[in-house]
């Protein structure tokens, strides 16, 4: 087939388009090298043996071009920074919306050349994830947190029937959605967008929705992209991770092959066209917990700053529930946490990192999104 895919220089992007091409696929990529990502640079890792148009994704003419001869696009392009975005408003939703935007008018041009649409969606969309009580097992899709509970710090949501605190619970596709930022919300429009534009033109659409994805690639010296390599870039330059609230929220950090896994399965299968699907593990670790296994992997005797604030529009935990991925696609995560760990951190200790971290806390501060 004749792909393309849209951020193919990026983290997830790239490792994509190995796959792909491997396959025996002919790959074009779409990239318009973000300076925050790439600072401008082709990366070095590019696979040679795809097409590299440097593009942005807002541009309808780069787009059209683009899609000459494609069978089958994967979205990846978007600006990926949760925090960033509450301050930089227009940057993101121009390039997740609007970006989105033109190449869906552009796809619909050609419905019928394009015989599958894969767009990237987050977790983020969900809000807080589903909770389960220990005491008397009530299951509920929580609200966010009040301000008055942030602000004395009672960090866990307890159960309105027994007042204990609730322990994550797989979070399925099929409940209400509530994103708490603007890149949550940029996020659900790309895959609601897609998924409307997909089933009205009967182009096969999914969307696949992204837990805390981590790997090789994952530009490091961006302190806005996820916590492995945050983390990873402040314990590379001696200083310890910043952990807000107590540490204890809890994620599913999901390897970057098991991701790849989840847009060939989606690919290469008419089950899940016009669905939204969880990509994740499942498995819940707490943010204090991945500092500390990072911090051991590195050989750095580097205990997290856990800082007891709290940043407006966090949340508590949120883990994927697979099972509707699993019945449709077959998809079953392949990768444990440590060992996919173990890779990251070898590629991380021959690494160039720059923390700038205090920087970007400040500019949070400085809006008062940090509390």
């Amino acid at each position: 087939m004749n792909i393309l895919v849209t951020g193919g220089a990026g983290f997830i992007g790239s490792h994509l388009v190995d796959a792909l091409v491997e396959r025996g696929h002919r790959v074009r990529i779409l990239d318009s090298l973000v300076e925050q990502v790439h600072a401008g640079r082709v990366p070095e890792y590019l696979n040679a043996a795809a097409e590299f148009v440097r593009a942005d994704v807002c541009d309808a003419e780069a787009v059209a071009a683009a899609l000459d001869g494609i069978d089958a696009v994967f979205h990846e392009a978007a600006e990926v920074g949760v925090t960033q975005s509450m301050y930089e408003i227009v940057r993101y939703v121009r390039a997740n919306d609007l970006g989105t935007a033109v190449l869906l008018e552009e796809v619909v041009r050609r419905r019928d050349q394009i015989k599958k649409l894969i767009v990237t969606s987050s977790n983020t969309i969900y809000g807080e994830g589903t909770r389960e009580c220990g005491g008397c097992g009530v299951r509920v899709d929580p609200p966010l947190r009040t301000d008055a509970e942030l602000q004395r710090r009672e960090w866990d949501i307890k159960c309105d029937a027994c007042g204990v605190a609730m322990r994550p619970a797989g979070t399925r596709e099929d409940r209400a959605l509530f994103p708490t930022t603007i890149y949550a919300a940029t996020k659900l429009a790309q895959d609601q967008y897609s998924l409307a534009v997909g089933r009205a033109y009967k182009i096969p659409t999914v969307a696949l929705r992204y837990f805390n994805v981590y790997g090789t690639r994952q530009a490091l010296s961006n302190p806005y992209t996820g916590v492995c390599a945050i983390f990873s870039a402040r314990l590379m330059n001696g200083q310890a991770p910043v952990v807000f609230e107590d540490g204890g929220q809890m994620r599913d950090f999901t390897h970057v092959s098991d991701i790849v896994q989840a847009n060939l399965l989606a690919l290469d299968s008419d089950r899940a066209d016009y669905e939204s699907l969880n990509v994740g593990t499942g498995r819940a670790t707490s943010v204090a917990e991945i500092a500390r296994l990072i911090a051991a992997g590195l050989g750095k005797d580097i205990e997290p700053e856990i800082t007891g604030q709290y940043r407006e529009g966090d949340i508590r935990h949120c883990i994927a529930d697979v099972s509707k991925i699993s019945r449709l696609l077959g998809f079953e995560p392949k990768v444990e946490l440590e060992d996919g760990l173990g890779v990251l951190l070898k590629w991380v200790a021959g690494a160039q990192v720059e923390d700038r971290v205090v920087k970007a806390n400040a500019e949070l501060e400085s809006r008062s999104l940090i509390k």
